[in-house]
């Protein structure tokens, strides 16, 4: 937790909402209040009016929790709202780029840097919208067997090294537009966890831009946790039956439209 709060006490955050989800009512508040009294940096920032919040919440899933804070933000009058994990950390730079990109292009209604694992080497975590195969396989099948649905998938040959409009954002970094999101909606609490990020990126790709950009990065300690904890997988299994009941299993024509121009792009791009 630490690292992402010094993260955003060294860049122009005004406000920050903790959600805490956990069973254990004071542990993550204690240690909130605790490292409010002695660290040094937050009592700097904090007589510069940084603000941190603590909300405790029943956990009624990710998405939900982390509309509790787009709700306070909305009322607040944000312009720019970011849902980031605790387990993800970043440099002074990154918030004033994603802003200044934000700024000057208002098209754009989601941005997500480069993320980085902690040997340095890039999450491939812009993705095309999936078809049913392309995530059961992951579930069911050897990596060897679905190694080049994978690649296509999670567009391993675009060198994560340019911008992309891309319909799929992970939800471990999502630098929103609150504009955007008052417009087209925010986080769809039918899905408890998993798959609310994919839902809510290609919500905002039928109207609006939603970036990789690659200029900046974060670090991200990745886990997938899904694919080793039944439980986990269960709730992971539940979300994708939830998605492809609500955008269609066979026949989705914002999957095959996004898809298509994001491929196409890429091509022409590898071309020039």
């Amino acid at each position: 937790m630490e690292g992402i709060l010094r993260s955003l006490l060294i860049s122009p955050v005004q406000k920050v909402w903790i959600i805490d989800h956990s069973d254990t009512f004071t542990r993550l508040e204690g240690e909130l209040q605790e490292y409010k009294r002695r660290d040094d940096e937050y009592l700097k920032h904090e007589g510069r009016g940084f603000q941190l919040e603590y909300i405790k919440e029943v956990n009624k899933g990710y998405g939900s929790g982390h509309n509790v804070a787009l709700h306070k933000a909305m009322d607040e009058g944000s312009q720019y709202h970011l849902v980031v994990n605790p387990d993800v950390w970043f440099g002074a730079e990154v918030i004033p780029a994603l802003w200044r990109l934000m700024e000057e292009d208002e098209t754009i209604a989601q941005v997500m840097p480069k993320v980085l694992f902690l040997n340095g080497s890039v999450q491939r975590l812009a993705k095309l919208l999936p078809t049913p195969m392309d995530l059961f396989s992951r579930f069911f099948l050897p990596a060897k067997l679905i190694s080049k649905r994978n690649d296509r998938f999670e567009l391993r040959h675009s060198g994560y090294d340019k911008e992309m409009n891309v319909p799929f954002l992970s939800g471990c970094f999502m630098f929103f537009r609150v504009d955007a999101l008052k417009s087209e909606g925010i986080f769809d609490e039918r899905f408890f966890m998993y798959m609310e990020d994919v839902d809510i990126t290609r919500r905002l790709h039928a109207k609006y831009k939603t970036l990789f950009y690659p200029s900046v990065s974060i670090y991200h300690r990745f886990s997938r946790l899904s694919y080793h904890n039944w439980q986990l997988s269960l709730a992971h299994m539940i979300s994708v039956v939830k998605y492809f009941n609500k955008w269609g299993w066979i026949y989705d024509s914002g999957r095959r439209r996004f898809n298509k121009r994001l491929l196409k792009a890429l091509k022409t791009n590898s071309e020039e």
